[in-house]
């Protein structure tokens, strides 16, 4: 939803990057073009007002002619201030004391609310409570029937004691539901109400019915991200019709540009608590205003993929695959290669998780690109495998391959590539267990190589030149090297390989495999 303000957003800060002060002129011409990004990305005006004049005032001060890299602080206010206007801290649910937690769901018509409703319940349920969805929205044709439906999927509980489509007294279904939880022993009660096409007397009235009914703990606005500044207007007459306490954004994961999202929380002065950014119940999480503004500045958002991949990968197993990586390249399987990436694949999507990386916003197209699957047919290959062969990719030959091509509907070259793409990752997989990082980087901390000095050493004699058998010859090649060492030392990187000629340096192994032949 951010693509194009990120992209503003990144080509003004790279016209920056190659200065060493920066005078008025350049702040000035610098907060115009982030005021047309915002303005393109349809924030609204009194909110990109507010935001220009913060930026200027902190940019010109002592904060930015005092500092080593300008433009870098610059980028570091821009972050600050977005992170404001997106509410600030994170804000997190407000739990009664005395269960069960009351939360209402109000919006319009169209907003998502019910599928939202199962998302929520989801993420609660995850959070270690018992959530029951109430079903009162009785007016909009087979709304029930949907929120059963979400439940279901969500695996959570539904309380729908009226069939809807008109039939009912919604006001009443809220009430009873606290009763009928208390009896049920849940905790947190969703009510899920019902929307109109536009704002609108009766459904004010109704929604102020349902709150007065059962005083939620917690009302939640739910916005269409997609709709731009209506999306501000409509969130306006709800605070001051009936009255809320965050905001819920649905529809993230949409092409629309996103004012919504970045005009929402500092107009109506209520904080944005969940974003929904996708059609599964998965995509749902608390929403951050730190890694928001972070995602949309292009710096990734690297703590949100360490609780994806901690709420997927279990500690146990890590150090188990680690463990096996240990002994041996030939311990790690194609099951435990189809293991893994089942499990990223849990994450959630790929081009997603990827768009969570730090840098990857040069790759938006590739990431776009990205086949998901890729991932299906790979899996598809590997299951049409025998158990043997899972253990002991060696084994497939020519007719093997053919076969396993018809059981996994694919090319024989398809399987060709993937096995040769495993035993490449099971040699570096290895060597980084091993040796702590990267293959082929010797003396760089953390990145390998250093770790088993012994055997670097010994692949160095047997990979090194041959020496002379002539005493006085070798004794020149010795003084040779001698010298060469001293001239690398003295390099103006001191790095191992400088002042050696091409002819002595030594490529890794896995380097080598790479190169064309001779």
């Amino acid at each position: 939803m951010f693509d194009t303000l990120s992209d503003r957003l990144a080509a003004t800060f790279k016209n920056l990057r190659g200065k060493g002060r920066l005078s008025e002129a350049d702040i000035d011409a610098t907060a115009r073009e982030i005021r047309i990004a915002l303005l393109e990305a349809d924030v609204a005006l009194p909110v990109v007002r507010a935001f220009i004049k913060q930026v200027k005032e902190r940019a010109v001060g002592s904060e930015v002619s005092q500092a080593l890299n300008p433009a870098q602080q610059v980028i570091k206010i821009v972050n600050e201030e977005l992170i404001g206007i997106l509410g600030g801290e994170t804000r997190r649910l407000r739990y009664a004391k005395n269960p069960p937690t009351v939360i209402m769901l109000a919006g319009l018509q169209g907003s998502g609310k019910t599928t939202l409703a199962g998302k929520l319940g989801r993420w609660l349920k995850q959070q270690g409570h018992t959530p029951l969805l109430v079903a009162c929205d009785l007016q909009r044709p087979d709304a029930v029937n949907q929120l059963s439906v979400v439940a279901e999927r969500a695996g959570v509980a539904v309380y729908a004691p009226e069939p809807g489509n008109g039939v009912g007294d919604p006001v009443k279904v809220a009430e009873d539901s606290v009763a009928h939880a208390r009896d049920k022993q849940h905790d947190v009660i969703v009510v899920d109400t019902a929307g109109r096409l536009g704002i609108d007397e009766e459904l004010m009235r109704q929604a102020a019915d349902i709150r007065d009914a059962v005083s939620p703990d917690e009302i939640l606005f739910v916005v269409d991200a997609m709709i731009g500044q209506d999306a501000v207007t409509t969130a306006e007459a709800f605070r001051d019709g009936v009255g809320f306490d965050g905001v819920v954004l649905s529809k993230l994961d949409g092409d629309a540009r996103g004012g919504a999202a970045l005009s929402v929380a500092q107009v109506t002065g209520k904080q944005i608590m969940f974003a929904s950014n996708g059609e599964k119940l998965d995509d749902f999480d608390a929403f951050h205003p730190d890694r928001m503004a972070s995602r949309i500045l292009g710096m990734g958002d690297v703590l949100t993929l360490i609780e994806k991949a901690e709420q997927t990968f279990s500690q146990q197993e890590a150090e188990k695959m680690a463990a096996k990586l240990q002994k041996g390249p030939k311990e790690f399987t194609l099951d435990d290669f189809l293991a893994q990436m089942e499990q990223v694949r849990k994450m959630g999507s790929l081009s997603k998780l990827l768009g969570m990386m730090p840098g990857m916003g040069q790759m938006k197209e590739q990431i776009n690109d990205l086949d998901e699957r890729e991932v299906d047919r790979t899996a598809a290959i590997i299951k049409s495998m025998t158990p043997a062969e899972r253990a002991e990719p060696t084994l497939i030959n020519g007719s093997r391959r053919a076969r396993i091509a018809r059981g996994s509907g694919v090319e024989v070259s398809a399987v060709k590539n993937l096995v040769e793409r495993f035993f490449e990752a099971r040699k570096m997989m290895s060597r980084m267990a091993q040796g702590g990082g990267m293959p082929g980087m010797p003396g760089m901390p953390g990145m390998g190589g250093g770790g088993q000095k012994k055997k670097a050493k010994q692949q160095k004699k047997s990979k090194g030149k041959r020496q002379s058998g002539n005493p006085m010859k070798r004794k020149q090649e010795e003084q040779a090297a001698a010298e060469r060492k001293a001239a690398g030392a003295g390099s103006a990187f001191g790095g191992a390989g400088a002042g050696q000629s091409p002819e002595d340096f030594e490529l890794p192994q896995e380097f080598k495999d790479m190169l064309p032949p001779k």
